[in-house]
């Protein structure tokens, strides 16, 4: 099994994110993450915008990803910031995590959210707090 496949198995028990939100991992690679998110009108806010929640959610699944996949300890949000810059344009909206600083009890991760075409519509820092990691049945 591939990596990416490995992932989306293990990622595949967050149901909000995958079964509900919709959304793919689409490239895992060392302390990163690529996820998109094809955008319904379940998405959309009352103003026919794409809620804010949905972005945030697409932005901490990715964190998620990027973070936790393949690591010896889990690492959850202890605390996220989001500014948002754009509107989306797109049908699609894809987050990029990266990893900025790994330390023994904490990491620091940069989240980028554009469209598919190329719109910048948000970023999403995290800071992780690193912890045991749970066995699941």
């Amino acid at each position: 099994m591939s990596k990416i496949d490995e992932a989306r198995e293990e990622f595949s028990k967050d149901l909000y994110a995958t079964k509900l939100s919709g959304i793919k991992i689409d490239e895992i690679g060392e302390d990163f993450a690529r996820c998109s998110m094809d955008l319904t009108p379940n998405h959309l806010n009352a103003y026919g915008g794409v809620m804010g929640g949905a972005i945030y959610t697409l932005a901490d699944f990715a964190f998620a990803v990027a973070s936790n996949f393949g690591k010896e300890v889990a690492s959850v949000s202890a605390d996220g910031h989001a500014s948002f810059l754009n509107p989306t344009k797109g049908k699609t909206l894809i987050a990029e995590a990266k990893l900025l600083k790994d330390g023994k009890r904490n990491c620091f991760y940069q989240v980028d959210v554009r469209d598919e075409l190329g719109t910048y519509i948000a970023v999403v820092s995290f800071t992780g707090a690193h912890v045991p990691k749970k066995k699941m049945d």
